[in-house]
């Protein structure tokens, strides 16, 4: 479950908590002012902004930082900050969303505290939505988080710790990530709040998988779905768990589990409009059907009906990369697989859950590749298939006594010679497996009866 839904429950909270006392004063505030002459007066300074955007960002600062003489100026001052929130969003302005976020904390003391929390969710939406800032939010985050504690707000405060967990795992601050979450699931485990425990346990499997911690990963994962079938959950926070139980079961080699899972997570993320995290989905179904060697499924489910939509557009790149593997994994091609991965590296190398599984992948696309080279012959040199796969001769024969002992390569190696003996793969003789059982047999009678003779001695 994203930051954004988070602040949102915390804003319910705050209204429910302080609603006696807050209710009158959110009421008196701003009910004949003429916002429409303000709306006026903010779009003047958007259009500035086309021009001269520094200008316009001085000019919105200038209002939030006038003294709140009346009504009129404290209502003028939350559209300012709601109007400059979106424009520095749109453009992209992390420092000057920081001052602002600086700016209106102190404001927040000048309006009830309802409609205060309200506005404060605003402004960090925004700034949370400004992308490769992940650092910069966590700064902010942190700093905000001790203002909450000094102000005593405790349910902006839970909200704000889930928030930063999340941006500890995106910034793969994973020790970070725990240290925030595992004091929090604490508290939230003595107020009986089981949403927001869901979503923190969920973060918390996802920092010890990201840390190869598989055991701890799956426990806070059970108990996530533990806490979760005592509270409804929305679809959101169902495909989030869904996603992560694909993941535990593909890192434990059941990926037929794993795709029911991720094809569940798909479905869920896909309904509530979630594009990024549906398109995630769908790559680790393509990836569990490239591990169960079934590749030449992978068209058919990128042209399906649910996942066409998102074959075009700003995700098409992911689906394609997975779609280049697959063609790679088909033709049994470890120069088509090596340069998938370089011509999609932010796709497929970035990807920690992609990559927890390259080397098995790329163990078995070098056994398929060798497979395919020696497959021609019935004995040749080391050296010309080393030279075929363009690879180390000392690999090449490494790779190969491994297949021949794992039976997965009918031959055997002439180290003396430098060579490779394939054997012609026939029907398995039952005489002579039928021998060698009664040989075992009688050898065990023969044992028996030995033993039970030096007792008579």
């Amino acid at each position: 479950m994203t930051g954004t839904a988070t602040l949102k429950r915390a804003e319910k909270d705050q209204i429910a908590a302080r609603a006696a006392k807050s209710g009158s004063a959110g009421a008196a505030v701003g009910m004949d002012v003429d916002e429409e002459s303000i709306e006026e007066e903010f779009d003047n300074f958007d259009k500035l902004a086309v021009t001269n955007l520094d200008d316009a960002i001085a000019q919105y600062k200038a209002v939030v930082s006038e003294e709140n003489t009346d009504t009129t100026k404290v209502r003028r001052k939350e559209i300012a900050f709601t109007r400059a929130a979106v424009l520095l969003k749109n453009e992209s302005r992390t420092q000057d969303m920081k001052e602002f976020i600086g700016l209106v904390r102190p404001f927040m003391a000048d309006i009830s505290k309802a409609k205060g929390a309200k506005l404060f969710r605003s402004m960090l939406e925004h700034f949370l939505d400004i992308d490769n800032a992940v650092h910069e939010q966590v700064a902010v985050c942190t700093e905000c988080i001790e203002w909450t504690k000094q102000t005593k707000r405790r349910f902006l405060r839970q909200a704000l710790e889930i928030v930063l967990t999340d941006l500890h795992v995106k910034a793969r601050q994973y020790q970070e990530a725990l240290g925030v979450a595992q004091p929090l699931i604490r508290e939230l485990k003595r107020l009986d709040d089981k949403m927001q425990l869901v979503e923190v346990q969920l973060m918390e499997s996802r920092a010890y998988y990201s840390l190869s911690n598989y055991p701890k990963s799956r426990a806070a994962l059970v108990s996530a779905r533990t806490t979760a079938n005592g509270v409804y959950c929305p679809p959101k926070m169902q495909a989030g768990l869904d996603l992560m139980s694909g993941i535990v079961h593909a890192q434990e080699q059941d990926f037929k589990t794993a795709f029911s899972y991720f094809y569940e997570s798909f479905e869920g993320y896909d309904s509530t409009d979630s594009a990024k995290n549906a398109v995630s989905a769908l790559k680790y179904m393509l990836l569990c059907k490239i591990m169960l060697g079934e590749a030449d499924a992978v068209p058919s489910i990128i042209a399906g009906k649910l996942a066409l939509k998102h074959s075009t557009g700003p995700d098409a790149r992911v689906l394609e990369a997975m779609r280049m593997v697959a063609v790679a994994n088909l033709h049994r091609s470890l120069a088509e697989f090596e340069q998938a991965f370089k011509d999609f590296k932010a796709e497929l190398e970035d990807d920690v859950i992609i990559m927890s599984h390259v080397q098995q992948m790329y163990d078995d696309m070098l056994q398929s590749n060798l497979c395919r080279l020696v497959e021609p012959f019935s004995c040749v040199e080391i050296a010309h298939v080393a030279a075929l796969i363009k690879l180390g001769s000392d690999v090449v024969e490494t790779k190969l006594s491994q297949m021949i002992l794992d039976k997965k390569l009918n031959g055997i190696l002439d180290q003396g010679a430098g060579t490779l003996e394939i054997f012609e793969s026939g029907d398995e003789d039952k005489a002579y497996a039928g021998a060698l059982d009664t040989i075992q047999h009688t050898s065990h009678v023969v044992e028996a009866l030995f033993a039970k003779a030096q007792k008579l001695f």
